[in-house]
């Protein structure tokens, strides 16, 4: 836990020095599961070649930077070792909520989005609100679809930039490459709409807690969602760090991610509730205290 905030701390210089290397691709949809599961994708290794670097290789795969960084640990993300063998979390669990919609889960930094009479479901890396400007846990839903957004930095943001970079902001800013916007935003009719699912005009801050509150997205992966998303359309927003399944199959599955907070951790962490979540305890209990202790962010089979 302390590495991960001390390589926190390197990201933004990284970021800088590897933007050049890096080439989205457009996401794929993951099918949905068999009746009774909860379990999408495929667990995908990756070896690491010489030069690479988690920023590009997150990016390759569509999938959050805190994402790989969790599900490998042990590994330097700014200089992993060639020939190294990588977990991807391209394998997950379906979150606690209706597949309608939209849902995003805020431990995860992901967004989920179900099309209506689709058998299918579109997985997206986000970047949720840093500390002290988090998202909100919400039900609402698409107020409207806006096509290149004007930025109207609030008073708080302002003040922010003010004291924290001496940087006067303008009391807005026009659609175009200076807007961290983006070209494609969804405004939520939550409290005086305010909140945006919206695209970006930078290269780093998607899959990690870095906005202002607002939920940040990929250019590409915006844009895909624009195009399908309609007006009136639901979304959710939970904060659910530990997910758990019991497989058609007979598996006992548990997807455990960072907490938001402490306070999430003392609440959704204890062993005891956890086990009553399940059918019966007939679990590999040690097993299951590592995954809770070691938030890898994949799906773990906790069976006996």
């Amino acid at each position: 836990m302390v590495n991960l905030k001390l390589n926190l701390n390197r990201l933004s210089i990284f970021f800088i020095l590897v933007i050049l290397w890096s080439k989205p691709v457009l996401p794929q949809p993951y099918a949905m599961p068999i009746l009774g599961s909860r379990l999408i994708g495929q667990p995908i290794q990756y070896t690491v070649k010489v030069g690479d670097y988690f920023h590009a290789i997150a990016e390759q795969y569509n999938v959050g930077m805190m994402a790989l960084m969790a599900s490998n640990p042990t590994v330097d993300p700014f200089l992993p070792r060639p020939g190294t063998v990588l977990d991807l979390p391209t394998s997950m669990l379906l979150p606690d909520a209706p597949y309608k919609g939209i849902v995003i889960n805020l431990p995860e930094l992901r967004l989920y989005y179900f099309p209506q009479d689709k058998n299918i479901v579109h997985v997206f890396p986000v970047g949720i609100g840093r500390e002290g400007r988090k998202t909100p846990q919400m039900n609402s839903f698409v107020k409207a679809k806006v096509k290149d957004p004007i930025w109207t930095p609030t008073p708080s943001t302002r003040a922010e930039y003010l004291e924290k970079f001496k940087t006067v902001l303008p009391r807005y800013v026009e659609a175009g490459e200076h807007n961290p916007l983006g070209r494609f935003a969804l405004q939520l009719a939550y409290g005086q709409s305010n909140y945006l699912i919206h695209g970006t005009n930078q290269s780093f801050g998607i899959g990690m807690r870095i906005s202002a509150g607002c939920i940040r997205m990929n250019p590409d992966d915006i844009e895909l969602l624009y195009a399908r998303v309609v007006v009136n359309e639901p979304v959710r927003i939970i904060n659910k760090p530990v997910k758990f399944a019991v497989e058609p199959n007979g598996q006992y599955l548990v997807e455990v991610h960072t907490p938001l907070s402490s306070e999430t951790l003392d609440e959704d962490f204890n062993m005891t509730e956890v086990l009553d979540r399940f059918e019966d305890h007939k679990l590999n209990e040690e097993a299951l205290n590592n995954a809770l202790l070691l938030h890898y962010g994949l799906p773990v089979n906790v069976s006996i």
